[in-house]
């Protein structure tokens, strides 16, 4: 099994192999690159929530604030659709190729 992960402080560095490694011996912790929030599909509903429904928001107290995220999911939920990924492993290997290409050529 693999565990995907960001690069949050709570799961970053060694350490945190070693944790997953001495809790469940099968399973494998991957790390996204540095920079790459995009990738997790939680993060960008999570930027899709701060965006549009808390943003800007005043709100009286933590009652409020959850009756907003709750009624956001639901909307979000009646009309969100899969995303289907067009760029496959081979497109981004054909990319390293071209760019190790030119990075050669940049140190010759």
């Amino acid at each position: 099994m693999f565990w995907i992960v960001d690069n949050g402080a709570s799961h970053n560095g060694a350490r945190s192999f070693e944790r997953m490694r001495s809790a469940w011996p099968t399973a494998v912790l991957v790390h996204l690159p540095v920079h790459a929030s995009w990738l997790n599909e939680v993060e960008i509903y999570y930027s899709i929530l701060q965006r549009k429904a808390i943003a800007g928001g005043d709100f009286k107290d933590l009652d409020e604030l959850a009756a907003r995220i709750l009624a956001f999911q639901d909307r979000y939920n009646g009309t969100a659709e899969p995303f289907d990924w067009k760029y496959t492993r081979h497109d981004l290997n054909d990319y390293l190729r071209r760019l190790a290409k030119y990075e050669q050529t940049l140190a010759a």
